[in-house]
């Protein structure tokens, strides 16, 4: 076994980027080809593939990183003959950097390499169209080297017939299965066509534009003085633009007259985040050189979006709703919400946002709960007390609720605490003409079944006359949601946060079971436990319901 160095293959032009992802871990084993880490320049995101298999030893720079070609960047364990027959090519990987930049100065370099062919912007700059007069040349411009033979595809043409660029400005951008890039001008002149749309596919040489430029004659002597004198301009718009940034970064581009017409100039980087937040790059203010989108400004536009919008007020984040005219298609009547509905719709929507529900489903066997419930008609009677089947629930919740603590806890605003409750409060959902309601059976620990049921009925009673007081329905635990005998096989509650999980009853049916011997007819009651799985894991949802169904298929276990 050996030890080889892994370095940053050429860049494509690029004199340092960032390592901004470490894509295995040491002690990974690693194929040929896989993506040892992830490196971003102002134009590119890029993966290094491994130029070995074998294991990954370490990495020798670390995320945030600045690196350079030829810069080590991982060591990786490879055989012996492997390490031998990849020595060479490594180490002409190595050199082929060098050579590449080189014939910039329009000189050819003496060693013949394969990557010099592909690298040859310089020639392609040159005019090779006849001058149509003494002022002015066709310029035909190409993709440059892309690192890769593949064709890769358009996905934005970034100016359009007319247009002035300079040089270094973004015609199109181009996108791999690896990254996103920019296709720079490689002269300053006027754009009069545009040889590629988006969809297509195109390699190194492509054809991308012709440009209308100025003699090549005189730009060596233009050149130098523009390079020089550019650096103040940017940094004069740098300074010019933050103060304006902040407020009409969304009310000035919302006409965006500049970006309308596709001069957009932005990174991949940039561009990725954008299309992550759904930000359209045309209304952003770019604060960098040559009105340059960065990512401080999508951000920046963000925040100062969601301050504005009427979304932000309910803090969802998402779009709205599209209002549509429902008399289009017969007749129709609009209902005032009541306050109730109102609330709940918002409690609701709210809670569904903001807490990761799971929901726990199984059956509990109340054939003997049944019985015996029935059995204490007339002793009902005589107290004036009807018992119904929410009351044996809610005494099972209680006593799984002592069992498994957990269920008694709710998360704290700071996300870092829970709050264990040492009392235990009930809510039960009561359907009233005036919308869903939540009466709270308090301390249903210490109650028994005669107790609970009196509540109940009291509760259920000045729900539906529309007199429960405010502090009938706080200092809730736990939520009861039963449909009773409405109908259902089962349904998915909602956490009625900050309480932590929510029981939701269906009807119960006579089912077939088998007892080991033979089925036999037995009443079985559909339960559906849903619970904030940031305070609740799938153990102790399993240890709860199991306990629930325990005591209500054995009601002799509520007296233990």
């Amino acid at each position: 076994m050996a030890v080889e160095i892994v370095t940053v293959p050429d860049l494509g032009g690029a004199e340092t980027v960032d390592v901004i992802e470490l894509s295995i871990a040491q002690g990974d084993a690693v194929a040929l080809e896989d993506s040892l880490l992830v490196l971003e320049s102002d134009k590119a995101t890029m993966d290094v593939p491994s130029p070995f298999e074998g294991t990954l030893v370490k990495f020798l720079v670390a995320d945030g990183d600045t690196v350079k070609v030829g810069d080590p960047i991982a060591e990786i364990e490879v055989s012996g003959q492997q390490a031998e027959t990849s020595a060479e090519p490594v180490e002409e990987s190595l050199k082929q950097p060098e050579p590449v930049q080189e014939p910039e100065p329009d000189q050819q370099p003496k060693p013949v390499q394969e990557p010099e062919p592909v690298q040859q912007p310089e020639p392609i700059q040159q005019p090779e169209p006849a001058a149509t007069d003494d002022s002015v040349a066709e310029q035909l411009i190409l993709v440059p080297d892309i690192g890769s033979e593949d064709p890769v595809d358009v996905i934005e043409i970034s100016v359009a017939i007319g247009d002035e660029v300079e040089e270094g400005d973004t015609l199109l951008v181009l996108e791999s299965d690896k990254a996103t890039m920019d296709v720079p001008s490689s002269h300053s002149g006027t754009v009069v066509k545009i040889l590629a749309a988006e969809g297509d596919k195109l390699n190194t040489g492509s054809e991308v534009a012709v440009l209308e430029i100025t003699p090549a004659a005189p730009e060596p002597q233009i050149d130098k003085t523009p390079e020089s004198a550019p650096a103040p301009a940017p940094a004069a718009t740098e300074s010019a633009k933050p103060p304006a940034a902040p407020a009409p970064a969304v009310v000035d581009s919302a006409s965006a007259p500049a970006n309308q017409s596709g001069d957009i100039y932005a990174g991949p980087a940039v561009r990725l985040l954008a299309r992550e937040l759904g930000v359209d790059l045309a209304k952003v203010a770019g604060s960098g050189p040559r009105g340059r989108v960065q990512k401080d400004d999508v951000n920046l536009f963000v925040k100062t979006a969601l301050s504005t919008s009427p979304a932000a007020a309910t803090g969802s984040g998402i779009p709205v709703v599209p209002e549509v005219d429902f008399s289009q298609f017969g007749d129709i009547e609009s209902i005032a919400m009541s306050k109730i509905q109102k609330l709940t719709a918002a409690n609701m929507q709210r809670n569904w946002l903001n807490v990761p529900h799971v929901t726990h489903f199984d059956d509990a066997d109340i054939t003997d709960l049944e019985a015996f419930r029935k059995s204490l008609a007339d002793e009902g009677a005589a107290r004036g007390i009807k018992v119904t089947p929410v009351a044996f629930l809610i005494k099972a919740l209680a006593t799984a609720m002592q069992a498994n603590p957990v269920f008694n806890r709710s998360l704290a605003a700071d996300g870092e605490h829970f709050i264990q409750k040492h009392y235990c409060n009930i809510g039960m959902a009561v359907d009233t003409p005036r919308g869903l309601v939540v009466p709270v059976i308090k301390n249903a620990d210490e109650k028994g079944i005669w107790d609970i049921s009196a509540d109940i009925m009291a509760l259920a009673a000045s729900a539906r006359d529309g007199k429960l007081k405010p502090a009938d329905m706080q200092g809730g635990c736990f939520t009861l949601s039963s449909l009773g005998a409405i109908g259902g096989k089962g349904f998915t509650p909602i956490v009625n946060s900050p309480e932590v999980g929510i029981l939701g009853v269906s009807k119960s049916q006579m089912q077939p079971v088998w007892n080991g011997q033979e089925f036999v007819p037995r009443l079985m009651l559909p339960l559906c436990l849903s619970y904030d799985h940031r305070v609740i894991n799938g153990g102790d949802a399993g240890r709860f319901m199991t306990q629930l169904v325990k005591s209500l298929s054995d009601i002799r276990h509520l007296a233990l």
